[in-house]
C-alpha cells in the first residue's frame, strides 16, 4: 500500500528556520509577536474580533454537519460508493456557503483521484506445513489475508516462512533484522510494533512509523519477499483482532500501483494461531519474541512451508478531496496557507453485527472530525478581516484505506508544500464533555508546540503530549501524509482530564470507545454525545491556526526531528 519504502532515516532526515518574530505595526488577530515574544506566543494577544469568533462556535451547527455526515442514506461513505459522493458534494456546497471559493486546480472545489478496488476472496482455511505435521487455520477468527498486488490472482506456491523479529530496517538506531540475508520469495512472519521497552531505543514507548503496519509490509516488499504475516496482539496493536476483522475483510482501496515493490499478500494471524504454527515445528513464540529483543537477531527459518491462491475482483472507482480556500489578508504571506484536515471516509456497507447493522456510519470517526473542522472555517469567514496567510481547508477521502487521499494531496499538492505553513488535523474527536487539558499528538517535534501552548492557556487549560504513545497515532492519521513532505503538523485530539470526572474516566472513554464501537457499525450519532468537548477543541484549533496564520514566520520541525530534510527539500523547491 502507501509508498516505496525505502529507510525512515534517509527518507525523513531533519532542519530548522527561525522563530517567529513580532511587528508591532501589524494589528490582526491575533497580533504577531516581538522579540522574545516570538518564541512564547502569550493567550492575552487574541484580539477581541478573535475571541468573539471563537466564541461563536456552538454545538447546534456542528451537530448538524455531524449528523448529516453519519445519517444512514450516506451509506457509511466508503470510497467511490453513492454516499461517498453525497458526502463530496454536501461538503462542498456547505464551504461555498460559508464564503470559501474552490480550493482545487481550475476552480473545481474537489481534487478527484483514482481508486483501485481489491476484493480478495479468502480461503475458508489457510494451510501450513512443518514436515508431516500440518496447521489449519480459520479465516477471521484466526487469520486475514489480503491481496498485495492489483491483479485478478494473487500467489504463493509452497513458500517457506521465516522469522524476522520486528522485520525493521533503522540504520540511526544500529538496528536491523534482516541481517542481509536473500529473503526473496519467503514468507516473513513478523512482530507488530516496535522495540519498546529501551526510552534510548525507538523512543521506548513511543510508537514509530517503523511500528505501523503499513511499514512492515513495505518492509517485507523491498525484501523481496512474497507475503507477510504480522502476529497480531492488542497490546501491540493497540486495537481488538475484530478490528483488523472489519477493516481487512471486503473491498480493500488503493492508489494504482507504480513501480515499488509489493509482496503476493498481507496478511495478519492472532497470537494464538502463531503459538499455534510455531509449534508444529518445535518452535516457542515466546522464545522468538525474546530473540527479537535484540540488535542481533538474525532471521530464523521456520521449517514451515505454506501455498496461497486469492481470487481478486478488481475494480476502478474515485474519490475526491474536498477543497474549500479563504484568501489572505497580506499579499506578502497570502499565497502561503494554514491548511486544515480531517477526513470524511469511512468504511461503508459491510460485515453485520449482532443487530444485523450493516453501516458503518462512522460518526465519531470522522464525522465529528469534519463537523469540528467545518466550524473552524466558519469561525475564519466570520472575521471582520481574512488572517495574514490563507485558510486551506481539505476534507480528504480514503483515509481508512491508508491515508489515500491526504497522500494523493502531499503528492499532487495545489499549494507548494514549502508554502503550507502548517497542517492542523482532527480525527475521532472528543465526544465525552469538556476537558481540564488537551492532547497534542506528535508535541515536541516542531516549534507549532509554542502555539499550542498560548491556545490553550486561553482556554485555561493544559497541553499534554499524547497519552496513549504506544498507538502511534501520530502515524495514523492524515497530517503524516503532509509531514512526509515536510509540512509541520498539529494534531489535536481531546484531553483525558473530564471536568466533573474521576481520575482514569477520560482513558475509561477512550478505551470503551476502541473495544466496542471503532470501526463497527455501532459508530453512530447518539444522545449520549456530550458536545461541550466538541466545542471547547474547535475553539482551539481556530486559535491555534490563528496564531500560525498571523505570524511573520512559518513554523518549523525541531533540530534533528524525522521530518527536518523534508522540509528543507520543499523550501528549497520554492527558490
Amino acid at each position: 500500500m502507501l509508498v516505496l519504502f525505502v529507510s525512515v532515516a534517509a527518507l525523513w532526515g531533519c532542519g530548522r528556520g527561525q522563530e517567529t518574530a513580532r511587528d508591532a505595526a501589524a494589528a490582526r488577530d491575533p497580533a504577531p509577536a516581538t522579540g522574545a515574544a516570538a518564541q512564547d506566543p502569550a493567550p492575552d494577544e487574541f484580539s477581541p474580533t478573535a475571541v468573539s469568533a471563537a466564541d461563536a462556535i456552538g454545538a447546534a451547527e456542528m451537530k448538524e454537519w455531524i449528523g448529516a455526515l453519519a445519517a444512514d442514506d450516506m451509506q457509511g461513505r466508503g470510497p467511490g460508493s453513492d454516499g461517498d459522493r453525497k458526502a463530496r458534494d454536501y461538503l462542498a456546497r456547505e464551504l461555498e456557503s460559508l464564503g470559501y471559493a474552490p480550493g482545487g486546480h481550475d476552480g473545481s472545489w474537489q481534487q478527484p483521484f483514482e481508486l483501485v478496488g481489491i476484493n480478495s476472496q479468502q480461503p475458508p482455511t489457510w494451510e501450513f506445513s512443518a514436515g508431516d505435521e500440518t496447521v489449519t487455520l480459520e479465516q477471521s477468527s484466526e487469520f486475514i489475508v489480503a491481496s498485495g498486488v492489483q491483479r485478478e490472482q494473487a500467489s504463493v506456491e509452497n513458500a517457506e516462512l521465516v522469522f524476522v523479529g520486528y522485520g525493521i530496517q533503522a540504520p540511526e538506531y544500529e538496528w536491523d533484522d534482516f541481517k542481509g540475508q536473500d529473503l526473496t520469495g519467503k514468507v516473513l512472519v513478523m512482530l507488530n510494533n516496535d522495540p519498546d521497552w529501551d526510552p534510548e531505543l525507538f523512543e521506548g514507548d513511543t510508537r514509530l512509523y517503523y511500528g505501523r503496519w503499513t511499514y512492515k509490509y513495505e518492509s517485507a516488499a523491498a525484501q523481496g519477499a512474497a507475503g507477510a504475516i504480522i502476529i497480531h496482539t492488542e497490546a501491540s496493536a493497540g486495537y481488538p483482532w475484530q478490528v483488523v476483522q472489519t477493516s481487512w475483510t471486503g473491498e480493500q482501496f488503493e492508489l494504482p500501483a507504480g513501480e515499488e515493490p509489493r509482496t503476493q499478500f498481507e496478511g495478519w494471524v492472532t497470537q494464538a494461531a502463531a503459538g499455534k504454527l510455531l509449534s508444529s515445528a518445535g518452535k516457542s513464540l515466546d522464545e522468538l519474541v525474546e530473540a527479537a529483543r535484540s540488535r542481533s537477531f538474525e532471521p530464523v527459518p521456520l521449517g514451515i512451508r505454506t501455498s496461497l491462491t486469492l481470487a481478486n475482483e478488481l475494480s476502478m472507482t474515485e474519490s475526491a478531496n474536498v477543497l474549500g480556500l479563504l484568501r489572505g489578508g497580506d499579499e506578502a504571506l497570502a499565497d502561503e496557507v494554514v491548511l486544515y484536515t480531517a477526513h470524511h471516509d469511512h468504511l461503508g456497507v459491510g460485515t453485520p453485527d449482532a443487530s444485523d447493522d450493516r453501516i458503518y456510519n462512522g460518526a465519531r470517526d470522522n464525522a465529528a472530525g469534519v463537523g469540528l473542522v467545518m466550524s473552524i472555517a466558519k469561525a475564519f469567514a466570520s472575521l471582520p478581516e481574512p488572517p495574514r496567510r490563507s485558510i486551506l481547508i481539505a476534507l480528504v477521502g480514503a483515509e481508512e484505506q491508508g491515508l489515500l487521499g491526504s497522500k494523493y494531496y502531499a503528492l499532487h499538492p495545489t499549494v507548494p508544500p514549502g508554502r503550507i505553513a502548517a497542517v492542523i488535523n482532527f480525527d475521532a474527536p472528543n465526544i465525552w464533555g469538556k476537558t481540564r487539558d488537551a492532547t497534542y499528538v506528535g508535541m515536541g517535534k516542531s516549534s507549532l508546540d509554542r502555539v499550542a501552548q498560548a491556545a490553550v492557556a486561553h482556554q485555561d487549560r493544559t497541553v499534554h503530549p499524547d497519552p496513549f504513545p504506544d498507538r502511534g497515532f501520530f502515524y495514523r492519521s492524515d497530517q503524516f501524509s503532509l509531514a512526509r513532505v515536510g509540512v509541520p503538523g498539529l494534531y489535536l485530539k481531546g484531553g483525558t482530564d473530564f471536568v466533573g470526572k474521576p481520575d482514569g474516566w477520560g482513558r475509561e472513554q477512550v478505551d470503551a470507545y476502541t473495544r466496542q464501537h471503532y470501526h463497527q457499525p455501532s459508530d453512530e450519532l447518539s444522545e449520549a454525545w456530550n458536545f461541550d468537548g466538541l466545542v471547547q477543541d474547535a475553539r482551539l484549533g481556530f486559535l491555534a491556526g490563528l496564531i500560525v496564520a498571523n505570524q511573520d514566520e512559518m513554523p518549523t520541525w525541531n533540530p534533528g526531528d524525522e521530518f527536518e530534510a523534508a522540509r528543507q527539500e520543499a523550501l528549497s523547491a520554492l527558490d
